[in-house]
Protein backbone atom coordinates (compact mmCIF):
# COMPACT_ATOMS: atom_id res chain seq x y z
CA UNK A 1 0.00 0.00 0.00
CA UNK A 2 1.55 3.29 -1.11
CA UNK A 3 2.01 5.83 1.72
CA UNK A 4 -0.52 8.65 1.74
CA UNK A 5 -0.82 12.00 3.49
CA UNK A 6 -4.03 13.99 3.88
CA UNK A 7 -3.84 17.77 4.27
CA UNK A 8 -6.86 19.69 5.49
CA UNK A 9 -6.01 23.37 4.93
CA UNK A 10 -8.90 25.01 6.73
CA UNK A 11 -10.22 28.53 7.13
CA UNK A 12 -9.61 28.48 10.89
CA UNK A 13 -7.53 25.35 11.56
CA UNK A 14 -5.38 22.98 9.53
CA UNK A 15 -4.54 19.31 10.15
CA UNK A 16 -2.18 16.80 8.54
CA UNK A 17 -2.80 13.05 8.72
CA UNK A 18 -0.85 10.02 7.50
CA UNK A 19 -1.70 6.44 6.62
CA UNK A 20 -0.19 3.83 8.95
CA UNK A 21 1.31 0.60 7.55
CA UNK A 22 -1.65 -1.33 9.00
CA UNK A 23 -4.10 0.78 6.98
CA UNK A 24 -5.18 3.02 9.87
CA UNK A 25 -4.54 6.74 10.04
CA UNK A 26 -2.85 9.04 12.52
CA UNK A 27 -2.63 12.81 12.78
CA UNK A 28 0.84 14.31 12.56
CA UNK A 29 1.31 16.53 15.59
CA UNK A 30 3.06 19.84 15.96
CA UNK A 31 4.41 20.93 19.32
CA UNK A 32 0.95 22.26 20.24
CA UNK A 33 -0.91 19.17 18.96
CA UNK A 34 -2.60 18.05 15.76
CA UNK A 35 -4.72 21.17 15.18
CA UNK A 36 -2.70 24.05 13.73
CA UNK A 37 -4.28 27.51 13.53
CA UNK A 38 -4.49 28.78 9.94
CA UNK A 39 -2.82 32.12 10.60
CA UNK A 40 0.35 33.72 9.29
CA UNK A 41 2.25 36.60 10.90
CA UNK A 42 4.73 38.79 9.01
CA UNK A 43 6.99 41.37 10.62
CA UNK A 44 10.18 43.30 9.93
CA UNK A 45 13.35 42.50 11.81
CA UNK A 46 16.63 44.23 10.96
CA UNK A 47 15.25 45.20 7.56
CA UNK A 48 14.18 41.67 6.61
CA UNK A 49 10.70 40.18 6.60
CA UNK A 50 10.25 37.41 9.14
CA UNK A 51 7.31 35.05 9.32
CA UNK A 52 5.64 32.52 11.56
CA UNK A 53 2.50 30.41 11.33
CA UNK A 54 0.06 28.76 13.70
CA UNK A 55 0.59 29.30 17.45
CA UNK A 56 3.98 30.94 16.80
CA UNK A 57 2.26 33.50 14.55
CA UNK A 58 -0.18 34.41 17.30
CA UNK A 59 2.66 34.76 19.82
CA UNK A 60 4.64 37.00 17.46
CA UNK A 61 1.60 39.14 16.77
CA UNK A 62 0.67 39.59 20.43
CA UNK A 63 4.25 40.54 21.24
CA UNK A 64 4.08 43.57 18.92
CA UNK A 65 0.73 43.90 17.11
CA UNK A 66 1.44 47.36 15.67
CA UNK A 67 4.61 46.20 13.91
CA UNK A 68 3.10 42.90 12.71
CA UNK A 69 0.62 41.86 10.08
CA UNK A 70 -1.58 38.93 11.07
CA UNK A 71 -3.15 37.15 8.09
CA UNK A 72 -6.27 35.11 8.90
CA UNK A 73 -8.91 33.21 6.92
CA UNK A 74 -6.72 33.04 3.80
CA UNK A 75 -8.82 30.22 2.42
CA UNK A 76 -11.85 32.53 2.27
CA UNK A 77 -10.18 34.54 -0.49
CA UNK A 78 -9.13 31.70 -2.80
CA UNK A 79 -12.15 31.85 -5.08
CA UNK A 80 -12.36 35.67 -5.11
CA UNK A 81 -10.87 37.12 -8.29
CA UNK A 82 -10.95 40.58 -6.69
CA UNK A 83 -8.16 39.61 -4.28
CA UNK A 84 -4.95 39.38 -6.27
CA UNK A 85 -2.30 40.78 -3.99
CA UNK A 86 -1.63 42.91 -0.94
CA UNK A 87 1.30 45.00 0.22
CA UNK A 88 2.97 44.09 3.50
CA UNK A 89 5.95 46.08 4.77
CA UNK A 90 6.49 47.52 1.30
CA UNK A 91 6.44 44.17 -0.50
CA UNK A 92 3.73 42.84 -2.78
CA UNK A 93 2.32 39.43 -1.83
CA UNK A 94 -0.06 37.38 -3.96
CA UNK A 95 -2.61 35.26 -2.13
CA UNK A 96 -0.91 32.12 -3.45
CA UNK A 97 2.40 33.30 -1.97
CA UNK A 98 0.81 33.94 1.43
CA UNK A 99 -0.86 30.52 1.48
CA UNK A 100 2.39 28.89 0.34
CA UNK A 101 4.28 30.62 3.17
CA UNK A 102 1.75 29.22 5.63
CA UNK A 103 1.91 25.73 4.11
CA UNK A 104 5.70 25.62 4.35
CA UNK A 105 5.42 26.31 8.07
CA UNK A 106 2.57 23.80 8.49
CA UNK A 107 4.35 21.02 6.62
CA UNK A 108 7.99 21.76 7.50
CA UNK A 109 8.19 19.27 10.41
CA UNK A 110 6.88 16.48 8.17
CA UNK A 111 9.20 16.91 5.18
CA UNK A 112 10.58 13.38 5.50
CA UNK A 113 7.10 11.84 5.62
CA UNK A 114 6.00 13.83 2.55
CA UNK A 115 8.81 12.55 0.31
CA UNK A 116 7.53 10.03 -2.22
CA UNK A 117 4.06 10.05 -0.71
CA UNK A 118 0.68 10.40 -2.41
CA UNK A 119 -0.71 13.69 -1.10
CA UNK A 120 -4.44 14.38 -1.03
CA UNK A 121 -5.63 17.92 -0.30
CA UNK A 122 -9.15 18.90 0.67
CA UNK A 123 -11.34 21.58 -0.87
CA UNK A 124 -14.90 22.65 -0.05
CA UNK A 125 -17.82 21.86 -2.32
CA UNK A 126 -18.44 25.60 -2.52
CA UNK A 127 -15.72 28.10 -1.65
CA UNK A 128 -16.49 31.05 0.62
CA UNK A 129 -17.64 34.40 -0.74
CA UNK A 130 -20.65 35.86 -2.51
CA UNK A 131 -18.77 35.99 -5.83
CA UNK A 132 -16.81 32.77 -5.39
CA UNK A 133 -15.67 30.88 -8.50
CA UNK A 134 -15.02 27.32 -7.39
CA UNK A 135 -12.79 26.31 -10.31
CA UNK A 136 -10.68 29.41 -9.73
CA UNK A 137 -10.48 28.58 -6.03
CA UNK A 138 -9.15 25.08 -6.74
CA UNK A 139 -6.70 26.43 -9.30
CA UNK A 140 -5.24 28.86 -6.76
CA UNK A 141 -5.18 26.16 -4.07
CA UNK A 142 -3.11 23.93 -6.35
CA UNK A 143 -0.83 26.85 -7.23
CA UNK A 144 -0.23 27.57 -3.55
CA UNK A 145 0.75 23.95 -2.88
CA UNK A 146 3.04 24.02 -5.91
CA UNK A 147 4.70 27.19 -4.60
CA UNK A 148 5.17 25.40 -1.28
CA UNK A 149 7.07 22.61 -3.04
CA UNK A 150 4.20 20.17 -3.70
CA UNK A 151 3.38 20.46 -7.42
CA UNK A 152 1.57 17.11 -7.64
CA UNK A 153 -1.37 16.79 -5.29
CA UNK A 154 -4.75 15.14 -5.60
CA UNK A 155 -7.68 17.35 -4.64
CA UNK A 156 -10.78 15.82 -3.04
CA UNK A 157 -13.99 17.18 -1.54
CA UNK A 158 -13.74 17.69 2.21
CA UNK A 159 -17.14 16.20 3.18
CA UNK A 160 -16.41 13.12 1.07
CA UNK A 161 -13.14 12.74 2.97
CA UNK A 162 -14.92 12.98 6.32
CA UNK A 163 -17.33 10.34 5.03
CA UNK A 164 -14.47 7.98 4.26
CA UNK A 165 -13.23 8.33 7.81
CA UNK A 166 -16.67 7.65 9.24
CA UNK A 167 -17.32 4.72 6.91
CA UNK A 168 -14.12 2.97 8.00
CA UNK A 169 -16.16 1.69 10.94
CA UNK A 170 -19.17 0.49 8.92
CA UNK A 171 -19.66 -3.26 8.56
CA UNK A 172 -22.66 -3.18 6.22
CA UNK A 173 -23.75 -1.17 3.17
CA UNK A 174 -25.07 2.27 4.02
CA UNK A 175 -26.09 5.55 2.44
CA UNK A 176 -24.49 8.34 4.45
CA UNK A 177 -25.01 12.09 4.42
CA UNK A 178 -21.88 13.89 5.62
CA UNK A 179 -21.98 17.48 6.86
CA UNK A 180 -18.63 19.25 7.17
CA UNK A 181 -19.28 22.55 8.93
CA UNK A 182 -16.12 24.49 9.59
CA UNK A 183 -15.14 28.13 9.81
CA UNK A 184 -15.68 29.37 6.27
CA UNK A 185 -17.82 26.79 4.47
CA UNK A 186 -20.63 24.32 5.08
CA UNK A 187 -20.40 21.29 2.78
CA UNK A 188 -22.57 18.23 2.34
CA UNK A 189 -22.06 14.97 0.49
CA UNK A 190 -24.32 11.95 0.09
CA UNK A 191 -22.25 8.78 -0.33
CA UNK A 192 -23.03 5.09 -0.73
CA UNK A 193 -20.59 2.82 1.11
CA UNK A 194 -20.22 -0.90 0.47
CA UNK A 195 -17.70 -2.48 2.88
CA UNK A 196 -16.38 -5.05 0.39
CA UNK A 197 -13.76 -6.27 -0.01
CA UNK A 198 -12.92 -4.32 -1.98
CA UNK A 199 -14.59 -1.36 -0.29
CA UNK A 200 -16.60 0.76 -2.69
CA UNK A 201 -17.52 4.40 -2.23
CA UNK A 202 -20.08 5.82 -4.64
CA UNK A 203 -20.71 9.60 -4.56
CA UNK A 204 -24.40 10.32 -5.03
CA UNK A 205 -24.77 14.06 -4.48
CA UNK A 206 -23.05 17.19 -3.17
CA UNK A 207 -23.95 20.72 -2.14
CA UNK A 208 -22.41 23.49 -0.12
CA UNK A 209 -22.23 27.18 0.61
CA UNK A 210 -19.60 29.67 1.64
CA UNK A 211 -20.87 30.37 5.14
CA UNK A 212 -20.21 28.58 8.43
CA UNK A 213 -18.73 29.43 11.82
CA UNK A 214 -17.27 32.78 10.77
CA UNK A 215 -20.73 33.90 9.67
CA UNK A 216 -22.13 33.07 13.11
CA UNK A 217 -19.33 35.09 14.73
CA UNK A 218 -20.24 37.95 12.39
CA UNK A 219 -23.79 37.99 13.77
CA UNK A 220 -22.53 38.44 17.34
CA UNK A 221 -20.22 41.30 16.38
CA UNK A 222 -22.89 42.91 14.24
CA UNK A 223 -25.55 42.76 16.95
CA UNK A 224 -23.51 43.40 20.09
CA UNK A 225 -20.24 45.16 19.21
CA UNK A 226 -20.86 47.26 16.10
CA UNK A 227 -23.68 49.38 17.63
CA UNK A 228 -21.17 50.40 20.32
CA UNK A 229 -18.88 51.57 17.51
CA UNK A 230 -21.42 53.77 15.74
CA UNK A 231 -23.43 51.37 13.59
CA UNK A 232 -26.98 52.70 13.27
CA UNK A 233 -25.99 56.23 14.32
CA UNK A 234 -26.08 59.30 12.09
CA UNK A 235 -23.83 62.21 11.17
CA UNK A 236 -24.49 65.59 9.58
CA UNK A 237 -24.01 66.47 5.92
CA UNK A 238 -24.84 70.10 5.19
CA UNK A 239 -26.85 70.14 8.37
CA UNK A 240 -28.94 67.06 7.49
CA UNK A 241 -28.60 63.72 9.34
CA UNK A 242 -27.28 60.82 7.28
CA UNK A 243 -26.70 57.19 8.34
CA UNK A 244 -23.11 56.26 9.08
CA UNK A 245 -21.86 54.05 6.21
CA UNK A 246 -22.76 50.46 6.99
CA UNK A 247 -19.95 49.09 4.83
CA UNK A 248 -17.39 49.82 7.53
CA UNK A 249 -19.19 47.49 9.90
CA UNK A 250 -19.60 44.77 7.28
CA UNK A 251 -15.79 44.68 7.01
CA UNK A 252 -15.14 45.11 10.72
CA UNK A 253 -17.32 42.13 11.66
CA UNK A 254 -15.58 39.77 9.23
CA UNK A 255 -12.09 38.99 10.41
CA UNK A 256 -10.69 38.19 6.97
CA UNK A 257 -11.74 41.66 5.74
CA UNK A 258 -10.58 43.68 8.74
CA UNK A 259 -7.11 44.31 7.34
CA UNK A 260 -8.69 46.17 4.40
CA UNK A 261 -9.97 48.79 6.83
CA UNK A 262 -6.42 49.84 7.72
CA UNK A 263 -6.12 51.68 4.41
CA UNK A 264 -5.32 55.37 5.15
CA UNK A 265 -8.32 56.58 3.14
CA UNK A 266 -10.76 54.44 5.13
CA UNK A 267 -9.32 55.63 8.42
CA UNK A 268 -9.45 59.26 7.22
CA UNK A 269 -13.07 58.86 6.08
CA UNK A 270 -14.14 57.50 9.48
CA UNK A 271 -12.35 60.32 11.29
CA UNK A 272 -14.06 62.89 9.05
CA UNK A 273 -17.52 61.41 9.71
CA UNK A 274 -16.79 61.38 13.45
CA UNK A 275 -16.51 65.18 13.41
CA UNK A 276 -20.29 65.56 13.01
CA UNK A 277 -21.50 62.18 14.33
CA UNK A 278 -24.08 62.04 17.10
CA UNK A 279 -21.70 59.81 19.10
CA UNK A 280 -18.19 60.71 17.88
CA UNK A 281 -16.50 58.67 20.61
CA UNK A 282 -17.94 55.48 19.11
CA UNK A 283 -16.24 56.09 15.78
CA UNK A 284 -13.01 57.03 17.53
CA UNK A 285 -13.16 53.64 19.24
CA UNK A 286 -13.66 51.98 15.84
CA UNK A 287 -10.55 53.71 14.49
CA UNK A 288 -8.57 52.75 17.60
CA UNK A 289 -9.52 49.07 17.40
CA UNK A 290 -8.54 48.88 13.74
CA UNK A 291 -5.32 50.88 13.98
CA UNK A 292 -4.16 49.14 17.14
CA UNK A 293 -4.80 45.67 15.67
CA UNK A 294 -7.25 44.70 18.42
CA UNK A 295 -9.31 42.57 16.04
CA UNK A 296 -7.74 39.24 16.94
CA UNK A 297 -8.50 39.65 20.64
CA UNK A 298 -12.07 40.65 19.82
CA UNK A 299 -12.66 37.70 17.50
CA UNK A 300 -11.20 35.34 20.08
CA UNK A 301 -13.66 36.68 22.69
CA UNK A 302 -16.57 36.35 20.26
CA UNK A 303 -15.62 32.80 19.29
CA UNK A 304 -15.40 31.94 22.98
CA UNK A 305 -18.88 33.21 23.76
CA UNK A 306 -20.26 31.31 20.76
CA UNK A 307 -18.71 28.11 22.10
CA UNK A 308 -20.12 28.85 25.55
CA UNK A 309 -23.62 29.20 24.09
CA UNK A 310 -23.32 25.63 22.79
CA UNK A 311 -23.07 24.48 26.41
CA UNK A 312 -25.26 26.98 28.28
CA UNK A 313 -28.43 29.00 27.79
CA UNK A 314 -26.56 32.30 28.19
CA UNK A 315 -23.01 33.63 28.19
CA UNK A 316 -21.26 36.96 28.69
CA UNK A 317 -19.21 38.62 25.97
CA UNK A 318 -16.45 40.34 27.93
CA UNK A 319 -13.99 42.40 25.88
CA UNK A 320 -11.79 45.34 26.84
CA UNK A 321 -9.25 47.36 24.92
CA UNK A 322 -8.06 50.58 26.52
CA UNK A 323 -11.19 52.67 27.20
CA UNK A 324 -13.47 50.56 24.97
CA UNK A 325 -15.42 47.97 26.93
CA UNK A 326 -18.09 45.43 26.08
CA UNK A 327 -19.71 43.36 28.78
CA UNK A 328 -22.96 41.97 27.46
CA UNK A 329 -24.99 38.90 28.35
CA UNK A 330 -26.19 36.98 25.30
CA UNK A 331 -28.86 34.32 25.51
CA UNK A 332 -28.94 31.29 23.26
CA UNK A 333 -32.43 32.37 22.13
CA UNK A 334 -31.07 35.74 20.97
CA UNK A 335 -28.13 34.13 19.23
CA UNK A 336 -30.35 31.67 17.39
CA UNK A 337 -32.60 34.50 16.26
CA UNK A 338 -29.60 36.39 14.88
CA UNK A 339 -28.25 33.38 12.97
CA UNK A 340 -31.65 32.30 11.60
CA UNK A 341 -30.85 33.50 8.03
CA UNK A 342 -27.61 31.49 8.03
CA UNK A 343 -29.36 28.41 9.40
CA UNK A 344 -31.97 28.68 6.65
CA UNK A 345 -29.25 28.69 4.00
CA UNK A 346 -27.51 25.71 5.60
CA UNK A 347 -30.79 23.81 5.65
CA UNK A 348 -31.37 24.62 1.99
CA UNK A 349 -27.91 23.26 1.16
CA UNK A 350 -28.70 20.00 2.99
CA UNK A 351 -31.88 19.70 0.93
CA UNK A 352 -29.93 20.48 -2.25
CA UNK A 353 -27.48 17.64 -1.53
CA UNK A 354 -30.39 15.23 -1.08
CA UNK A 355 -31.99 16.48 -4.30
CA UNK A 356 -28.69 16.08 -6.15
CA UNK A 357 -28.60 12.47 -4.94
CA UNK A 358 -32.25 11.94 -5.84
CA UNK A 359 -33.04 10.77 -2.30
CA UNK A 360 -35.57 11.58 0.39
CA UNK A 361 -34.37 12.00 4.00
CA UNK A 362 -35.84 8.60 4.89
CA UNK A 363 -33.51 6.92 2.39
CA UNK A 364 -30.39 8.06 4.28
CA UNK A 365 -29.16 5.42 6.71
CA UNK A 366 -26.65 7.50 8.68
CA UNK A 367 -25.73 11.17 9.09
CA UNK A 368 -22.20 12.11 10.11
CA UNK A 369 -21.45 15.67 11.25
CA UNK A 370 -17.96 17.07 11.63
CA UNK A 371 -16.29 20.48 11.91
CA UNK A 372 -16.49 22.83 14.88
CA UNK A 373 -19.73 24.49 13.75
CA UNK A 374 -21.53 21.14 13.96
CA UNK A 375 -21.37 21.54 17.76
CA UNK A 376 -23.76 24.51 17.70
CA UNK A 377 -27.14 23.18 18.98
CA UNK A 378 -29.21 25.10 16.41
CA UNK A 379 -27.08 23.63 13.62
CA UNK A 380 -27.57 20.10 14.92
CA UNK A 381 -31.33 20.68 15.01
CA UNK A 382 -31.27 21.23 11.24
CA UNK A 383 -30.46 17.55 10.92
CA UNK A 384 -32.71 16.33 13.71
CA UNK A 385 -35.63 17.98 11.90
CA UNK A 386 -34.87 16.02 8.71
CA UNK A 387 -33.53 12.72 10.05
CA UNK A 388 -34.23 10.52 13.04
CA UNK A 389 -31.89 11.60 15.88
CA UNK A 390 -30.69 8.02 16.29
CA UNK A 391 -29.20 8.13 12.77
CA UNK A 392 -27.03 11.17 13.54
CA UNK A 393 -23.44 10.76 14.69
CA UNK A 394 -20.52 13.13 15.20
CA UNK A 395 -16.92 13.08 16.23
CA UNK A 396 -13.41 14.00 15.17
CA UNK A 397 -14.69 17.52 14.59
CA UNK A 398 -11.24 18.87 13.80
CA UNK A 399 -9.36 15.87 12.39
CA UNK A 400 -11.81 13.67 10.44
CA UNK A 401 -11.32 15.47 7.11
CA UNK A 402 -7.52 15.12 7.16
CA UNK A 403 -7.75 11.47 8.22
CA UNK A 404 -10.30 10.77 5.50
CA UNK A 405 -8.09 12.43 2.89
CA UNK A 406 -5.26 10.08 3.86
CA UNK A 407 -7.60 7.10 3.51
CA UNK A 408 -8.70 8.32 0.07
CA UNK A 409 -5.05 8.47 -0.94
CA UNK A 410 -4.55 4.86 0.12
CA UNK A 411 -7.63 3.69 -1.75
CA UNK A 412 -6.49 5.37 -4.96
CA UNK A 413 -4.20 2.43 -5.56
Amino acid sequence: MRPAIGIDFGTTNSVVAALRPDGGVITLDHAAGAVFRSVLCLWLEKGATRQAAGPAAIEAYLEDPLASRLIMSMKSYLAQRSFRETRIHGRSWTLEALVAAFLRELLGPFAEALAGTRIVVGRPVRFAGETAEDAHGEERLRAAFAAAGLPEVTVALEPAAAGHRFAAGLDRPATVLVGDLGGGTSDFSVLRFEPGPPRRVIPLGHAGLGIAGDALDYRIIDQVVSPRLGKGDSYLVWGKPMPIPVGWYLSFARWHQLSLMRAPKVMADIAEVARTAEHPERLRHLVMLVEEEAGYALYRAVSGVKAALSRAESAVLDFRHEEFTVQAEITRTEFERWIAPDLARMGAAVDAALADAGLAPGQVDRVFLTGGTSLVPAVRRLFEQRFAPGRIAGGGEFVSVAEGLALMGAEAG
